[in-house]
């Protein structure tokens, strides 16, 4: 993942005037505690996100691979 860093009030695009999620994402490492049912359920949660995000046009800086390998590596999955 990378984050850009752009003046303040400009826009932050990709392509043909896409909109880019930069990141960080926030970390799911401090749910690890939780049951493994209840982390799986975060897991979809996190994609359901994703999804929504990219329904409405928007580009992420981390590839879907990427994505998936990072939150179940921070959920223990």
């Amino acid at each position: 993942m990378t984050v850009r860093r752009e003046a303040p009030g400009s826009p932050v695009t990709c392509g043909p005037g896409l909109p880019v999620i930069a990141g960080p994402w926030p970390s799911y490492q401090q749910f690890r505690h939780l049951s493994e049912r209840e982390r799986w359920v975060l897991y979809g949660s996190a994609k359901a996100y994703r999804e929504a995000l990219e329904g409405q046009g928007f580009v992420m800086a981390e590839t879907y691979d990427q994505f998936v390998k990072r939150v179940t590596e921070e959920l223990n999955i």
